[in-house]
């Protein structure tokens, strides 16, 4: 009997290895293409059930040349690359993966925010040049006395408030899509949020609304000294503004994983501004979250095959055609 198909595209620097031997051990012919090419796409996927998708363009022209596709699984949470009002026009599932390091970042921008509370870029310099306690240019602050503004609500947002909440004095977020508040957070207007946080974290998406929205008048509303930590988008800040707040002290310092330009070109004055502590766009990494991006897209192929829907779907077309099962070597996704 013949064997679905399931194709990945690409993985960039990910291993494609063990969503492979998933999807092959489900039944699945499982093939990896590693080109956002769409020739190259087309070639191995001609014939595919299912395309598994990294940053490769699927769009009316590659999906005119993919005549069986009936599944379409993003390795992001992100899902922009697939045309989905293409997909649903012609009936095609398509899921993301919202989860896969959703806990990581969280806790970056905790770990980011503590880290600037309690000077531990300057307390690593004190010791390193030969000081010592007495020797801090600025005293670390108590986190219970402080407040957290959060700037967006989502999934994300949410695991840092839960997370962060019993070492803040209070947490404040803003979200103009929020309906509900977590325990422990209040729900505030932008302005309150701004002029209120000891600590603003960003968690936000770039659209045209979010891009530069940290901008001069922006921080000059913040409290002197306060931080500011941005684990989403580096267009949100306006670098040059972010730069004069902090050499004015009007922020205390601040924390970046995500820039304008990545990565940043050698002589960024970012780079180099003793009030900045950075990461290289590492927040959602860690072992866990590397097997997430290739297993979890399996998954959800997995599971639309074996029983018609994915796990997480993002299109679900009404009439989506559902797959008659193979009984062959199938199994069924994780709950």
């Amino acid at each position: 009997m013949t064997r679905p198909v399931a194709v990945v595209t690409e993985t960039e620097e990910l291993d494609p290895g063990p969503g492979l031997e998933l999807l092959a051990d489900a039944g699945f012919d499982a093939r990896f293409v590693g080109s956002r090419d769409p020739d190259a796409i087309a070639a191995a996927a001609h014939d595919a059930d299912a395309l598994i998708v990294g940053y490769a363009r699927v769009d009316a022209a590659l999906l005119d040349r993919l005549p069986a596709v009936r599944m379409i699984a993003t390795t992001s949470a992100g899902h922009d690359m697939v045309d989905t009002a293409e997909a649903a026009r012609r009936g095609l599932w398509v899921s993301n993966l919202p989860d896969a390091a959703t806990e990581d970042v969280a806790v970056h921008a905790l770990a980011q925010a503590l880290a600037l509370i309690r000077r531990l870029p300057q307390a690593d310099t004190v010791v390193r040049d030969g000081g010592w306690s007495n020797d801090f240019p600025e005293l670390p602050r108590r986190a219970s006395e402080l407040t957290l503004g959060l700037v967006g609500f989502g999934r994300i947002a949410r695991t840092l408030a839960r997370i962060a909440a019993p070492l803040f004095g209070r947490v404040l977020a803003h979200d103009p899509h929020a309906t509900d508040r977590a325990d422990g957070v209040e729900l505030a207007g932008l302005d309150t949020v701004i002029a209120e946080a000891d600590v603003l974290s960003l968690h936000v998406p770039s659209t045209p609304r979010t891009r530069g929205m940290v901008d001069a008048p922006l921080l000059a509303r913040m409290r002197p000294g306060s931080l500011l930590v941005n684990v989403s988008r580096g267009d949100l800040v306006d670098a040059d503004a972010l730069l004069a707040a902090l050499d004015s002290g009007r922020l205390g310092g601040a924390a970046l994983d995500v820039f304008p330009v990545e990565p940043p070109a050698a002589d960024d004055p970012l780079r180099r501004h003793p009030r900045l502590l950075l990461s290289p766009h590492s927040a959602f990494l860690s072992d866990a979250s590397l097997r997430a991006y290739v297993t979890g897209p399996a998954h959800n192929v997995i599971a639309w095959w074996t029983t018609g829907r994915p796990n997480t779907p993002v299109v679900a077309p009404e009439q989506a055609a559902t797959p008659v099962p193979r009984t062959a070597g199938t199994q069924g996704a994780p709950a």
